[in-house]
């Protein structure tokens, strides 16, 4: 029996092991589903509420399992709706395919119904964009694709016209030169190793240095015990990009925690007195958190080579995988017999994490969202898959949850969206079912793509969703305040409530404003089997705090208040009892 394009495109699929596809079903792609469901026993399809949900999936199962993640949509809206989800892919560097519909091959271009030219429209977002124009293009296209993904780490997209779906294998159609089978569906990745003599001058300007600093992002997520051998050797504090957060534990000797606004006094302190920076797989993205430009020598590993020299000026660049040329540095790095500053930072570390246990301990009302972190944090699962979004909740995302043992910890790192944690969760529990899965959102981002909530029920989950709810689009009201001398305007929410929402969808629920109630309510939801969903209602006027506050931003906090901040008098109260807790 004759196959169809579509047959040749999921079988080739399973042929590169994907076993899962995340998408929305539509008239563009129905010979595409029919592939699906003559095919279901060897790929299962993901059913999510809206595309975007399904590109965000794609992206975190790539982030998540380290293999290609893929999704699916109809042709013209349900192809645009994949594009954020697609652009988180691409910023983060992750290969995810997508595969998308388009009208009929001979009506492009007239006007017919939903006729948008996705490969002219995925230009900029994929780094392999095709058209399949008949059976015999199929098969190629896709290897093609995959390959270029997986190789760039990136985005690639393949889209094809809704009769050509349906059109029947022959080899009469085949042109001459397209010789059957000639496409491998083979990926053979690149592991290049810097040179003998590349690696001893980073060698010996890592040694020459007195105060090294190590700043660690998603590239050596894989590099754990390297990256812990190279702190011992140097006496160097690790500082983490949050995309990198989960490379070293957190009660690791070694590590100050995160960097940058969400991240710790500590690791800023230790950014800015090195006299010696390692930067390793990371592209963290805020320049003026790095040294400032001389004033540190620097050792930059990264697998992209376009990515050397692209935040800070480096000495010497080491192109490869971080575990690899690590284990070949390593052996060239002599042990600082002087741990002077590894003790400085180490002690700034211990009075940093007191600081955020007595505000993660509190007892006033309204409820502070760190409350209710802080108790997230302490019943955490040694290997759960935590997903966090974007807003003041990555604040407590990143200084509350706790690394430890095989724990996998993502967002949108560089794209920032809004709305990605929970798609991110589903993957991740499609990928890890007997794993423990958490979602920490804001409010904002839920209500977002909430419809996805349906999707947690509908397959049963185990994904435990957290929702800081304070009424209000908080990252952006402290932007606006503290960044811009201005009131906030625009910012607040129409308040949702996500108990009943949850509970309609099918996933049970609870809501906690009082941090007595917090850690019961907690404790009970991730230790119970199944989805949940917990509302904690926290107070909209605690913000944010940078580790360390330099005097632009409190020049312009300042300036906000005094021009007509809503609430100014609350504010500077919550902000004026928070620094007094720091001090004494």
């Amino acid at each position: 029996m004759a196959k169809t394009v579509a047959d040749l495109v999921v079988e080739r699929l399973i042929g590169w092991g994907v076993d899962t596809i995340f998408g929305f079903p539509g008239d563009g792609v129905n010979g595409l589903f029919e592939g699906l469901r003559t095919h279901q026993d060897k790929i299962r399809f993901i059913q999510v509420r809206h595309e975007e949900a399904a590109a965000f999936a794609a992206c975190g199962y790539a982030k998540y399992t380290g293999r290609l993640g893929v999704c699916i949509a109809t042709s013209g809206p349900g192809g645009i709706h994949l594009l954020n989800g697609l652009y988180d892919a691409k910023n983060d560097g992750q290969p995810v395919l997508a595969i998308t519909g388009h009208t009929f091959h001979d009506l492009i271009g007239t006007y017919f119904q939903q006729d948008v030219d996705l490969d002219k429209l995925f230009m900029d977002v994929a780094v392999y964009n095709q058209r399949v124009m008949s059976p015999a293009h199929a098969v190629n296209l896709i290897d093609e694709a995959i390959k270029a993904a997986l190789t760039h780490r990136s985005v690639a997209h393949i889209t094809i016209p809704k009769d050509v779906q349906d059109l029947k294998t022959s080899d009469d159609e085949r042109s001459e030169m397209n010789v059957k089978g000639h496409s491998a569906d083979m990926y053979a990745p690149a592991r290049p190793v810097p040179s003998d003599s590349l690696l001893r001058e980073a060698a010996d300007l890592i040694n020459r240095g007195s105060r090294v600093a190590i700043l660690v992002g998603r590239g050596c997520l894989g590099a754990r015990q390297q990256v812990l051998e190279l702190a011992d050797k140097t006496a160097g504090p690790i500082i983490k990009a949050l995309l990198g957060k989960a490379v070293v534990p957190d009660d690791s000797e070694y590590t100050t925690g995160g960097v940058g606004l969400l991240g710790t006094a500590p690791s800023q302190d230790a950014m800015e007195e090195c006299d010696t920076l390692i930067i390793a797989g990371s592209s963290f993205p805020y320049i003026s958190f790095y040294p400032k430009p001389g004033k540190a020598k620097c050792v930059q590993i990264d697998l992209d080579p376009t990515r050397i020299g692209l935040r800070y000026p480096p000495d010497v660049g080491l192109v490869g995988d971080c575990g690899v040329v690590l284990s070949a540095l390593l052996p060239m790095i002599e042990r600082k017999s002087n741990r002077d500053f590894l003790a400085k930072s180490q002690q700034r570390a211990k009075s940093w994490d007191k600081l955020m246990n007595e505000r993660g301990t509190r007892e006033d009302k309204p409820m502070k969202p760190q409350v209710v972190a802080y108790q997230l944090n302490r019943f955490l699962a040694d290997d759960a898959i935590i997903s966090t979004d974007s807003g003041t909740i990555t604040t407590w995302a990143a200084r509350y949850v706790r690394i430890r043992g095989d724990m996998m910890f993502s967002l949108s790192g560089t794209l920032a969206t809004m709305a990605n944690s929970l798609p991110y969760s589903v993957a991740a529990a499609i990928a890890y079912p007997n794993r423990q899965v958490v979602c920490i959102i804001g409010d904002g981002g839920l209500s977002m793509l909430m419809a996805e909530l349906a999707t947690v029920a509908k397959y049963n989950l185990n994904i435990k969703i957290l929702v800081i709810k304070n009424n209000v689009l908080g990252q952006i009201k402290w932007e606006q305040i503290v960044f811009e001398g201005n009131p906030e305007f625009g910012v607040e929410l129409h308040p949702i409530d996500f108990v009943k929402v949850s509970e309609a969808c099918g996933v049970r629920a609870v809501r906690i404003e009082d941090p007595a109630e917090a850690e019961a309510a907690v404790r009970h939801a991730l230790t119970t089997p199944g989805p949940a969903l917990i509302e904690a209602v926290v107070d909209p006027n605690e913000p944010p705090m940078p580790g360390n506050i330099n005097t632009t931003q409190a020049v312009k906090f300042a300036e906000a208040m005094v021009r007509g901040q809503k609430d100014a008098m609350e504010i500077m109260k919550t902000v004026l009892v928070d620094k007094i807790k720091e001090v004494v």
